[in-house]
């Protein structure tokens, strides 16, 4: 027969159909504002933990809608966004500084869908919003770390010219002062500073009757310094985001020391907020065994070394000198140790931290090498009934607070070299983190959240609903269209479209993609070219009918003959969507995403659905008439 599908044909269709419904089913139940709680350092959240989160919540008539307490954390779900944000400010006045507190969007999904795998598709934050961080760097740190570099060129240009000084060190004000010994090599001083280090401008001052230099960053190099610190943060910014998983992110700068990082449709808001700020990075030194630990507690700390903690509060004694540090580490993976069941952090060293490590490690075997983890914190100042401290400008004062712990200071048993493992962590999660971070690379400056918010529609919810009626509205007209000029085969041709849109979003919520404005217009181009497609083969069919053919061979030919024009006419579509993805970025790759999945998708359709359809309702039947 003509028209007449066989079995394997109807088996194929109803394999794409029916899991296309059920993986687009999550995106009808949409999302509820929440908030996630987490310890600090991943630490779990316990169930004396989650009833005090109960007892606080309902002390301020706050009950949420659900809860649930698994290893991501505490996650609570409320029926509006104004008890949300309620329920933050009162979680984050009452826990401390051990918790995250963070606003996220929790979808609203049964759980017999979400365990099964079928989850909503993440929508940007001109749709549906997300969490929007704005970051502030810390240029002062990026001005005393140069000054500090300077500190040490200065002394060893001063001494390979033999100009013998008193003292080279960095003024609490700004800037470095050197005082030399002999004022007759001031002059001297000064040319071999201005010739050998770029970017410096010296002045000769006196100084309690001495004559001293005072040397400052030039407004040219510390351009370059603030330029450099901000493009070196949003590359570690991405990285970290690209570690996290979320889609589509936006990073980038505004001003000339502030970074706006936008994350639509994250799940974890805490820990990317736990990620994003934190400045943290690694030091291995030997630890100091020949001078006293008591002494040291004590107040005389040897010149050489310096007191530090272990993060049991035990002070250990370590020497000054830094074997290797973070910018040395280019990969860190995060595991359980086979024989001590903890957490472990497996570090691969480059090159360079490879040797020390080895030439270190093979000349102290016996000795005790210490890894300190240093992080810069920031919190809100508050006063004496807790409440923030403002500045002039009405912004919220923050103290700045640098970490200093010794994970670890094992006995060297054997020479080391490239690779090493760091124990001593408190959690999986921590390892996981600390990982995540040594990856993605050290911050060039210290970043503060100074905004954090969730994120609705950029044009505005009520524009962004007319936006969709206007769809929807286009979408009810073509269907009537169809169903009107081309009867019973247009009724076949809304079916196919509106399964278009379905398979559609199952393949965006199976890859967890991210719709945005420019992908929604994707999707109208979609529509277009799938309407299209029926368009031609239904015409190719009336062309048959006026040539006398019978109805079941103008059928069979309509579909035949137009396949070659449909197919020609998608694939060149389908190449420029690929063009746009590859070249484009943001939005582009957006709308790049969903015209190459709905060109697809429009192909299954209208060519193998619809023409299912026909053959199902007159392949089987002698026909007099067709009503197209």
């Amino acid at each position: 027969m003509l028209n007449h599908y066989p079995w394997w044909k109807w088996a194929v269709i109803a394999l794409v159909i029916v899991p296309g419904l059920f993986y687009a089913l999550p995106n009808l139940f949409g999302d509820d504002p929440g908030i996630q709680i987490r310890g600090v350092r991943g630490s779990a959240i316990e169930s004396a933990d989650f009833d005090r989160v109960r007892t606080l919540l309902s002390a301020a008539g706050l009950d949420p809608k659900g809860a649930v307490l698994d290893e991501d954390g505490l996650r609570l779900r409320f029926v509006s966004p104004e008890m949300q944000l309620k329920a933050r400010d009162v979680l984050q006045q009452e826990l401390g500084t051990q918790y995250t507190v963070a606003l996220t969007l929790l979808p609203d999904a049964p759980a017999w869908l979400t365990s099964a795998g079928a989850r909503p598709m993440y929508l940007g934050l001109d749709l549906r919003g997300g969490v929007h961080f704005l970051m502030e760097v810390d240029m002062a740190s990026v001005v005393r770390r140069a000054e500090d570099r300077y500190v040490t060129d200065i002394r060893t240009r001063l001494r390979e010219e033999k100009i013998r000084y008193e003292g080279v060190r960095r003024i609490p004000e700004g800037g470095i002062e050197v005082q030399l010994r002999e004022a007759d090599q001031i002059e001297l001083a000064q040319k071999t500073i201005r010739r050998e280090l770029q970017g410096l401008q010296v002045e000769q001052t006196d100084r309690n009757g001495a004559a001293v230099l005072v040397i400052r960053l030039n407004d040219s190099e510390r351009q370059e310094l603030s330029e450099f610190a901000l493009e070196q943060n949003i590359t570690s910014l991405r990285n970290r985001i690209d570690e996290l998983g979320v889609a589509e992110p936006v990073v980038q700068r505004q001003g000339n020391r502030r970074i706006v990082v936008q994350l639509p449709g994250v799940q974890d808001t805490a820990r990317a907020k736990r990620i994003l700020g934190r400045t943290a990075t690694l030091e291995t030194m030997l630890v100091d065994e020949e001078h006293s630990l008591d002494a040291a507690v004590a107040g005389k700390v040897p010149p050489g070394s310096r007191l530090y903690r272990l993060r049991d509060g035990r002070p250990i004694l370590l020497k000054k000198r830094v074997l290797y540090s973070g910018d040395n580490i280019i990969d860190a993976a995060a595991s359980i140790d086979s024989q001590s069941g903890g957490p472990i952090v497996s570090i691969t060293l480059d090159a360079m931290g490879a040797r020390v490590n080895q030439r270190v490690t093979g000349d102290n075997v016996g000795k005790r090498m210490a890894v300190l983890y240093i992080e810069i914190r920031s919190r809100v100042k508050t006063d004496a009934e807790g409440r923030p401290i403002l500045d002039y400008d009405g912004n919220a004062v923050r103290i700045k607070q640098r970490i200093e712990e010794v994970i670890t200071a094992p006995v060297i048993r054997d020479q080391l070299g490239k690779r090493f493992q760091i124990e001593g962590l408190d959690s999986v999660m921590e390892a996981r983190d600390l990982a995540l971070l040594l990856r993605a690379g050290s911050l060039a400056a210290p970043v503060e959240i100074i905004e954090e918010r969730t994120v609705g529609p950029s044009l505005g919810q009520a524009n962004i609903n007319r936006g969709f009626q206007s769809v929807m509205i286009g979408f009810a007209l073509v269907l009537v269209f169809m169903a009107f000029y081309y009867r019973v085969f247009g009724l076949f041709a809304n079916v196919a479209l509106t399964l278009n849109l379905v398979l559609l979003v199952a393949v965006l919520s199976m890859f967890q993609a991210t719709l945005t404005l420019p992908g929604v217009a994707g999707i109208v181009l979609t529509v277009g070219m799938a309407v299209d497609a029926n368009v031609l083969i239904f015409e190719r069919i009336r062309e048959e009918l006026r040539n006398a053919n019978s109805p079941q061979a103008s059928i069979h030919s309509g579909y035949e003959k137009a396949f070659s024009t449909i197919v020609d006419a998608n694939i060149t579509t389908l190449i420029a969507a690929i063009v746009l993805f590859n070249f484009g970025t943001g939005p582009i790759k957006g709308f790049a995403v969903t015209l190459s999945i709905g060109i697809i998708t429009s192909l299954f359709t209208a060519i193998f659905v619809t023409r299912g359809l026909v053959n199902l309702v007159y392949g089987g039947r002698r026909l007099h008439e067709l009503r197209i």
